[in-house]
């Protein structure tokens, strides 16, 4: 009964614009923070969508675990893990084995920068707060409590989740207190950020630019040329770009992009060769060679063990 409910509840995804940025309101205009509640498996085939977004997020695990993508790096959160990831980072969460059908449940904090310095171009801004969120080499942050300070910022995230639950008089007052004093504790404790990222927002925004590409074209025949024509880059530099970001070709990530939104269509029980002309393999022998190669078992024995 508990895991047919849950997959009955795997039926929604992120919502996000033509660029992949996420169309939900994290918080309010006055407030802008929120707190949210999450399982892997509410989602769609038990993954969520790469996307990005201008606040930060904490990602707390409370059980089960995940594979989190942020960039070009790859976290395996378990139980009590935390994960930091800045503003404007595309991310995206996976089960951490695709055999086992363990949902993870965790929470998420998601806050707007400008809870931590108030107003724009103030010195806690410029000194404290845009180095680290426009660092592009530094995506996210792994807290897995092998250092005193990472139980320290824990301890701060769950005071914030524990005051936006209970809401007691001040709360808002407290939860920026707790936030500032976690950023505090972070900055601490990381190496200094150069004045100058390595790699510029012009360079991100081309990342996002071939992932939105890909999220609209990835039904239909497509090559390398035509994403690096789409950016306006001869081909051998958009995939040393892409490699460079996100640490995996710009060919096995079309493929491993088209293999994850085949699995809606394994799930609606439609047939190998459907499936495979529906997300953009040239044939039905090639897509199930290339999704047994990511993901360990074949399209029909994937769908007897998880299909609904």
């Amino acid at each position: 009964m508990g895991k047919y409910s849950v997959r009955k509840a795997r039926h929604m995804q992120i919502v996000t614009d033509q660029f992949q940025k996420e169309l939900k309101s994290h918080g309010s205009e006055s407030f802008p923070l929120l707190v949210s509640y999450e399982q892997l498996n509410r989602y769609e085939c038990g993954s969520f969508a790469w996307h990005w977004h201008p606040e930060i997020e904490l990602t707390l695990i409370q059980k089960g675990q995940m594979l989190y993508k942020v960039n070009q790096m790859t976290f395996h959160l378990k139980e009590g893990d935390l994960l930091l990831g800045n503003a404007n980072a595309l991310h995206a969460g996976f089960r951490e084995d695709e055999s086992d059908d363990q949902d993870c449940q965790y929470v998420s904090v998601t806050f707007s920068p400008k809870l931590l310095y108030g107003f724009f171009q103030n010195v806690v801004y410029s000194r404290y707060v845009e180095p680290f969120i426009k660092n592009f080499d530094m995506p996210a942050i792994f807290f897995d409590g092998s250092e005193t300070w990472h139980t320290q910022i824990c301890s701060q995230v769950c005071s914030i989740i524990q005051l936006d639950k209970e809401k007691p008089d001040f709360y808002e007052l407290d939860i920026i207190i707790c936030l500032q004093t976690m950023w505090k504790t972070l900055l601490l404790n990381l190496p200094p950020a150069p004045k100058k990222p390595l790699r510029g927002s012009a360079e991100y925004d081309r990342i996002r630019d071939i992932v939105t590409y890909i999220e609209l074209n990835y039904m239909k025949k497509i090559s390398l040329k035509d994403i690096a024509d789409h950016i306006c880059l001869n081909e051998n530099a958009c995939s040393h770009l892409f490699r460079r970001y996100m640490n995996i070709s710009l060919v096995n990530f079309l493929q491993e992009y088209r293999i994850e939104r085949s699995l809606e269509y394994l799930h609606k029980g439609e047939t190998i060769s459907q499936i495979s002309e529906k997300v953009g393999f040239s044939n039905p022998y090639y897509y199930s060679r290339v999704f047994t190669k990511i993901k360990g078992i074949s399209p029909q024995k994937y769908r007897n063990a998880y299909g609904r």
